[in-house]
């Protein structure tokens, strides 16, 4: 979750930069991906290259302490160092929920409590696409905005690059059905993160969370495919036009995952599955919940 600490080791993403460029009306089959993502601080890839090949371009999360516009460029220019890289294919904010600025990832005061910060997001949309502007990032985006945080920023007087993507929480028990139309009647790519539900994280899942792949509903089209309960959960995510991030350090997995394409999820599939939202969110962010930028105190 720690957006600063992030590398994004896929082509996928790549291929995925290639959908969000075109803005197809529907994903290619090659538009299913996983991620493999590893701290900083453990990576053992070394990019010693200053010039990296276009496959070996990436994207980078603006973390909620630099979400303060002078800031903006800076941090992703330190990243860029870091990766031996001129340029990001993405760069998108992370929260709309800005913390205090500095080195610190979650900045607390003597009590433990986060210290949070109150950014105007028009600032910090202003500051993404100086970076776009200097040639740092081919595109921006965001992360967990609901759709009056997007038209914020949609409104904001001189605009000169919209979102590319909204990149949320969104699986078959939050569908996000009215913020992904919203997304498409503006243009923006959807982007799915916790697919398969979340790694459950005690840090951000509360521990009582139910198990998605264990629904009874998604086993049952399952085997009816003779499919796995994650690949038809995935396969729903690409036929309704949502781009899909699911994270596997397993071979089998990730073969599982590109397998979604070799079948087709039926009408009555796809309203069954429907059937199964119940707006429920893994990450809820709840220590953030009285911040004017909490972003799903709305519906959507």
């Amino acid at each position: 979750m720690m957006g600063t600490l992030c590398l994004c080791l896929d082509l996928a993403l790549l291929l995925q930069m290639k959908f969000l460029r075109a803005k197809l009306g529907r994903p290619p089959k090659w538009l299913l991906m996983w991620v493999s993502v590893t701290s900083m601080r453990h990576s053992s890839i070394k990019m010693k290259r200053r010039s990296a090949r276009p496959s070996e371009r990436r994207w980078r999360m603006l973390w909620s302490t630099f979400l303060r516009p002078e800031f903006v460029q800076p941090a992703l220019e330190k990243s860029l160092t870091k990766l031996g890289l001129d340029y990001v294919d993405l760069f998108i904010i992370h929260w709309p929920v800005a913390m205090k600025s500095g080195d610190e990832i979650l900045p607390k005061d003597a009590s433990g409590k986060i210290i949070f910060d109150t950014v105007d997001l028009r600032d910090t949309w202003e500051a993404l696409e100086k970076c776009k502007d200097a040639g740092l990032t081919k595109s921006i985006g965001v992360s967990n905005f609901n759709h009056k945080q997007l038209e914020m920023i949609l409104n904001k007087p001189g605009l000169k690059y919209k979102p590319v993507c909204n990149q949320v929480e969104c699986h078959p028990y939050l569908n996000q059905s009215k913020l992904l139309e919203f997304c498409k009647s503006k243009d923006i790519v959807l982007v799915a993160y916790s697919a398969l539900g979340s790694h459950r994280d005690p840090n951000w899942v509360e521990k009582d969370s139910p198990y998605l792949l264990e629904d009874p509903i998604l086993n049952a089209v399952a085997k009816k495919h003779k499919r796995s309960p994650g690949q038809i959960a995935l396969r729903y995510q690409v036929q309704r036009g949502v781009v899909v991030l699911a994270k596997s350090f397993n071979e089998k997995r990730i073969k599982e995952n590109f397998q979604i394409f070799e079948f087709e999820l039926t009408p009555e599939d796809m309203k069954a599955i429907d059937g199964l939202n119940r707006n429920f969110r893994y990450a809820k962010l709840l220590s953030a919940v009285d911040h004017p930028y909490y972003p799903f105190s709305e519906e959507y």
